[in-house]
């Protein structure tokens, strides 16, 4: 027995759908696109009539006064930028030129420290005996504040250069403060006996820091590329080449396009640190208490 069809006075399977999950958006939305608010606004529109001259008139007055409005303002912007230019690129130039006679000024004093040192060591080993003023030369030479010659290694690495086309950030491909410190210590570690970054000689007490996009050693600002220069024994190359800090730069050579190189060098010359400013130690009582506590040390190694 077959089934009839469905007669016209049943809900159809749509109408059941829209009952229970309301009506078709997507429908709704193709069959009307424009928002009924256009179609109240154009019947609106139709019933007022088309607008009077004078309303016209002052349409387009209105938009005349705000487009000049606007255009002045521009004009007065403008006019301002260009006028204070000159005027910022005068200060600009005068505070590069500050600065460059500042960087002689100080060159020139760290000649004339370095004639002193050298006069005064003279004097020195006219007094103290070959043997004192070999002893003293030797420690002068450890830590910094006599030249030093010999073989060593010398480490370059420099910023990448500009590429608009990939558009890298330039924070990423650049030589930061704490790369050079790495460096640094990683030539330490590899058994240097004495450090330069770019002439700046490196001692215990040295700092190596950024002043914005700057880096400073000891304060004096250094320009890329850096030379690290280290005079060690012939080992220390191959030493820092294994490194973990040589394989952290090999890294950012591939990634971000940074310049790095380690070569070998022959008869390296490094200057002498600046003197370093001198700290006094106070000798402390005797007599004072022992510090109260429980499992307190007085030793900084935990010992007892």
């Amino acid at each position: 027995m077959s089934k009839d069809r469905p007669s016209s006075d049943h809900p159809s399977t749509t109408d059941w759908t829209a009952k229970i999950f309301g009506p078709d958006f997507l429908n709704v939305l193709f069959r009307h696109p424009l928002d009924p608010g256009y179609a109240d606004a154009a019947a609106k529109r139709q019933q007022e009539g088309p607008p009077g001259r004078f309303e016209r008139l002052l349409g387009r007055t209105l938009s005349t006064v705000a487009l000049v409005m606007v255009g002045f303002l521009l004009a007065v912007a403008y006019l301002q930028t260009v006028t204070e230019e000159p005027e910022r690129a005068k200060v600009r130039a005068a505070l590069a030129e500050q600065i460059r006679q500042r960087n002689a000024r100080t060159d020139e004093l760290a000649a004339r420290a370095e004639e002193l040192r050298a006069e005064v060591a003279r004097l020195r080993d006219s007094v103290l005996s070959s043997d004192d003023a070999a002893r003293l030369r030797m420690l002068e030479a450890t830590v910094g504040l006599a030249r030093v010659r010999g073989d060593g290694v010398v480490v370059t690495v420099a910023d990448a250069p500009p590429d608009a086309v990939t558009g890298t950030d330039p924070k990423l491909s650049r030589v930061l403060d704490r790369d050079l410190q790495h460096i640094a210590n990683a030539l330490w570690s590899a058994g240097a006996e004495a450090i330069a970054i770019n002439g700046q000689r490196l001692t215990s007490t040295s700092t190596i820091r950024s002043a914005g996009d700057a880096i400073l050693v000891d304060f004096r600002p250094i320009l890329g590329p850096y030379e690290v220069t280290a005079i060690g024994p012939k080992e220390m190359m191959k030493r820092f080449e294994d490194s973990g800090t040589a394989r952290l730069m090999r890294q950012l050579v591939r990634d971000y396009g940074m310049q790095f190189q380690v070569r070998a060098a022959d008869d390296l010359t490094l200057p002498a640190a600046s003197d370093p400013r001198l700290r006094y130690a106070d000798p402390t009582s005797t007599t004072s208490p022992a510090p109260s506590g429980r499992g307190r040390s007085l030793t900084p190694s935990g010992g007892s």
